[in-house]
């Protein structure tokens, strides 16, 4: 029986190598002293890899005989990964989308690199399989070198990927295949253990890399805890009027849809878990300020399902009537509830349950002619963008109908690219000429042209980002750094937060989009902030309770405020 140990190497006796000059032996001692100790230690990490080899060939695991050659088989060429990154991508989970793809390039950068870097520079013979039992080899062992393990390197990547964006629920069990991917390289005879863990190495440091060109970001802003909130809550739903609109998330027209929209199942699910609840149904032509302000004058707890512009109705009458907003997600983006945690309508009903409510800023846009009277104010809650942006936005919402929303994004977002010119404006007193503009509701964490995440949710500034042009707009450039995400690259970038804006449109009305939804403003326009004016629900932080049903209850500062102190304008 052959086993993975090869022959002693005889070495020099001391009376051969005393024979030599002492003056050369002198010279080259230090030298040949430490090229000793390396190939010493070269061999004394194979001789423990072969050993390791063999104890793991001669093991005998109950049931793993059958199941780690099959699976070792299905992670052949990715199939097992990019399978389980399709799932995550159908799910419909925003952080499952992000984890999928962020898994998906690691992969793309570990297996060029282990299959044609690494195997060809290193070039090591497979082991011998004498010790392994036949059961385990039921497939062709594959060919190529040993060092490193393309499968490991793989499975480590995307795992690694996954866990940087993922939930702990589905983390865990990818990072328990990665691992049992990798344990089946060994076991099955094709890799030695010192080939599995470079691969291991090398596909963890891929999925990291991958932060280099896009960061990751935390899964949900910090929202400090409403300490002074009087919030009333019941296992059913009593006192909760809840305002669903049905058109949003829709491709197209909502009567020629087959399938249910997101709207629909958030509804459903509501309508299952808290049954006591009042829900009012929102029709087509139906006033949407109007039946929120309705129902919250009846509402203890106001409810809103829909997309972020029917939850920026919703906001401004929460803060008139000084209720609790709750925030179901049913809308195409949902970037307000994803920013809360909320990703599903579940989620929303365990956040309501829980109790736990925070304080949110909201800012403003109001005419710079127009009094304290806050009627005047138009609210948002994740962005204001003027310039091109609104451009996008008016294409989009012509062509929608006639060949659905995402085809018709695609394609208005060409025409602006294309043919959008640069507008005179007055920014806070020094003339611009503007291409683009973006008013965020806090500091946003991402650096692309509709930044989409944010670390917190209470630092009192305005995230301002924009980009000025001279006589032409440098197109090239400006439309690959917004198709990358690296706004910040473009000519005439700048950034800055503030707690105010002041912006004049010389020719004219200003076209303003705030949170998707377009509207025309007087020329001259002051952005604002409203600190902590609105109080939404979170989801439970871990640790600190949930609230007892029906049961009134103020914050009794067993959570301590979270967040520091706000950002200092940037220039």
């Amino acid at each position: 029986m052959r086993v993975n140990h090869s022959r002693r190497v005889a070495v020099p006796s001391w009376r051969v190598i005393s024979h030599r000059p002492r003056t050369r032996w002198a010279e080259a001692r230090p030298e040949a002293r430490s090229g000793l100790a390396r190939i010493g230690l070269l061999r004394r990490l194979g001789r423990a890899d072969r050993w390791a080899f063999d104890r793991v060939a001669a093991a005998r695991l109950r049931g793993l005989e059958y199941v780690l050659p099959r699976l070792s088989r299905i992670a052949d060429h990715g199939v097992l990964w990019f399978t389980a990154a399709g799932a995550m991508g159908v799910a419909g989970r925003p952080r499952l989308r992000r984890a999928a793809l962020r898994g998906s390039v690691a992969i793309a950068v570990a297996s060029p690199a282990v299959n044609i870097i690494g195997k060809q520079a290193f070039r090591r013979k497979r082991p011998l399989v004498d010790l392994v039992p036949p059961i385990r080899i039921r497939w062709k062992l594959p060919t190529s070198h040993a060092f490193p393990s393309g499968h490991s390197a793989s499975a480590a990547a995307f795992a690694t990927g996954v866990a940087l964006e993922a939930p702990r629920a589905v983390a865990v069990p990818v990072a328990a295949t990665a691992a049992a991917v990798a344990f089946s390289r060994v076991y099955t005879g094709a890799h030695y253990p010192g080939d599995v863990l470079a691969g291991l190495g090398i596909g963890a440091l891929a999925g990291l890399g991958t932060r280099t060109v896009w960061p990751s970001h935390p899964p949900a802003a910090r929202v400090p805890r409403a300490e002074d909130a009087d919030v009333r809550v019941s296992a059913d739903g009593r006192g909760l009027v809840a305002v669903v609109n049905l058109g949003s998330g829709a491709s197209g027209e909502a009567d020629t849809r087959i399938l249910p929209g997101r709207a629909e199942l958030a509804l459903a699910l509501v309508e299952a878990e808290l049954p006591a609840a009042e829900i009012v149904r929102l029709g087509p032509d139906g006033d949407v300020d109007k039946a929120f302000a309705v129902a919250a004058e009846r509402a203890a707890v106001l409810g809103v399902i829909g997309g972020d512009g029917t939850v920026n109705a919703a906001a401004r009458a929460a803060l008139r009537h000084d209720v609790p907003l709750l925030v179901i997600p049913g809308g195409t983006f949902d970037h307000f509830a994803r920013t809360l945690g909320v990703e599903s309508a579940a989620q929303a009903v365990d956040a309501y349950r829980s109790g736990q409510v925070g304080r949110v800023d909201v800012s403003y846009a109001t005419p710079l002619a127009a009094g304290p009277d806050r009627d005047e104010e138009r609210l948002f809650l994740n962005t204001a963008s003027f310039g091109a942006y609104t451009e996008l936005v008016d294409r989009r919402e012509r062509l929608q109908k006639r060949i659905g929303k995402w085809p018709a994004l695609a394609v208005a977002a060409v025409r602006t690219l294309r043919r959008s010119e640069p507008g005179e404006l007055m920014v806070d007193g020094r003339r611009r000429r503007v291409w683009l503009a973006f008013v965020g509701n806090c500091g946003f964490g991402s650096r692309g042209p509709a930044p989409t995440w944010r670390d917190r949710l209470d630092d009192g500034r305005l995230d301002v980002r924009m980009i000025t042009a001279g006589r032409r707009v440098p197109r090239v450039r400006a439309v690959a750094a917004v198709l990358a995400g690296h706004l910040h690259v473009t000519p005439g970038y700048h950034a800055w937060r503030t707690s105010g804006l002041e912006v004049v449109s010389p020719g004219g009305e200003l076209r303003l989009a705030r949170d998707g939804e377009v509207a025309s403003l007087p020329p001259a326009v002051r952005f604002g902030k409203h600190a902590g004016a609105l109080t939404v629900f979170r989801p439970a932080v871990p640790g600190t309770g949930g609230r007892r049903f029906g049961r009134r209850r103020a914050g009794r500062g067993r959570d301590a405020r979270e967040g520091g102190e706000p950002h200092d304008d940037e220039p």
